[in-house]
């Protein structure tokens, strides 16, 4: 088959199925995209560069849809040229979030397109309003609904989508959940597995001695913002330490904001660092940036009790590969982790906006060994259940070939 991928940012999503068509041999793949040093093998890149982006003039909430139209007159164009150059594929596949997909249509018309849904905004739940702390101002509602427009000019779209989880499937409108199969993105369950002998030798991580006898609590988030609990997390330190001498904490997760609201000076870390000075031992509490896959990896195996908060909104790859890694999760009681943790089965789910709570299911599985190897077990089977990496990319292709069929 003749594949085309569009993401903006080369390979977004579809890192493992593009790798997976290559070891499978017997199909081209062509890649659009904006320019980056990545590089995949079997991949043909074509790049393509906004010409249009929007001016100060622009109102606020029209510039991430002006952005988006501009992404798609460039992806057009650059289809254009393929197609010149003799290439029709037989299905193409993308993120509609960033708006390329609108106009390659026109140029493949009779070309079937999957496009992925990734999450559907409400001015009245969900992500908006969830946060007490955080309130919606009047002026915000009107660019929520509006940061809607290129997921329904999607919808729109003769085509096919997918989507990773019931509950960003449940975001998007009932007249359109029929035609957005439900895809669950999977792991790599041999790269992300347990090592119980970890845990009987030291080690460092991201420079950080960590010892036999040292109970370490893990957080991890691409940046360290309130989407992702990170100013919940940090409040449950006190209490964390207190009551456990022999804890140490290593947060990873950069200094930027992916969601929700900027601070208004310095970063997030900063600011809670400020809230809790004199009420966290500094010497225990790690902040070692973002990480290599590696450190990541040994991060979340040596985990004694794994932390992962977030906002009603998508759920984080981190979550499906400390499930796969047998971590001994505490999750917060919101719909996305729901999804993938039942309460004491697979993990222990906690009030999101309670420190206190969290805390204390955190300290309870540092002192409960028999409830902590439970969910550890019960974590993996869970992800070998339902999260096989193999599994996605054969029911990925049994999609594709439905599609394509069709």
């Amino acid at each position: 088959m003749r594949y085309l991928f569009v993401h903006q940012n080369f390979p977004g999503q579809f890192l493992h199925l593009v790798r997976h068509l290559h070891e499978k041999g017997g199909h081209e793949v062509v890649f659009i995209s904006e320019a980056n040093s990545g590089a995949l093998p079997g991949v043909r890149r074509v790049l393509y560069k906004v010409t249009r982006t929007p001016s100060d003039a622009t109102h606020p909430a029209l510039r991430e849809l002006e952005m988006g139209l501009g992404r798609a007159e460039a992806v057009a164009r650059a289809a254009t040229t393929l197609k010149s150059l003799g290439y029709v594929p037989d299905i193409i596949i993308g993120h509609h979030g960033w708006g390329e997909l609108l106009n390659i249509v026109d140029v493949y018309p009779e070309t079937p397109i999957l496009g992925y849904f990734e999450f559907f905004y409400h001015t009245d739940k969900y992500d908006v309003g969830f946060d007490p702390e955080f309130p919606p101002s009047p002026a915000l509602l009107p660019n929520v609904r509006v940061k809607n427009t290129i997921n329904l000019l999607a919808l729109n779209l003769p085509g096919y989508g997918q989507t990773p989880t019931e509950f960003q499937r449940n975001t998007y409108p009932e007249w359109a959940q029929p035609n957005i199969s439900l895809l669950r993105e999977g792991v790599n369950l041999e790269l992300c597995a347990p090592e119980p002998a970890i845990f009987k030798r030291s080690l460092k991580i991201a420079d950080v001695p960590v010892g036999p006898k040292d109970k370490l609590i893990t957080y991890v988030a691409r940046d360290l913002e309130p989407y992702r609990g990170y100013h919940s997390f940090m409040r449950a330190l006190p209490y964390i330490l207190d009551a456990r001498p022999d804890a140490k904490i290593i947060l990873v997760g950069g200094d930027r904001t992916s969601y929700g609201p900027r601070p208004a000076q310095g970063c997030w870390r900063e600011v809670l660092l400020h809230e809790l000075e004199g009420r966290l031992d500094l010497s225990r509490v790690h902040f070692v940036g973002k990480v290599d896959y590696d450190t990541f990896r040994t991060l979340l195996r040596r985990s004694d009790a794994h932390v992962y908060l977030t906002y009603p909104f998508v759920a984080s790859w981190s979550l499906r590969e400390a499930m796969a890694t047998g971590c001994a999760i505490v999750g917060s009681r919101t719909e996305p982790v729901e999804e993938f943790i039942k309460d004491r089965e697979t993990g222990l789910l906690v009030p999101f906006l309670e420190p206190q709570e969290i805390a204390r299911g955190v300290l309870e599985i540092l002192e409960d060994k028999k409830l902590a190897r439970r969910l550890r077990k019960a974590a993996r089977a869970e992800a070998e259940k339902k999260l096989s990496l193999n599994e996605y990319l054969n029911q990925y292709d049994a999609l594709v070939e439905r599609i394509a069929g069709a």
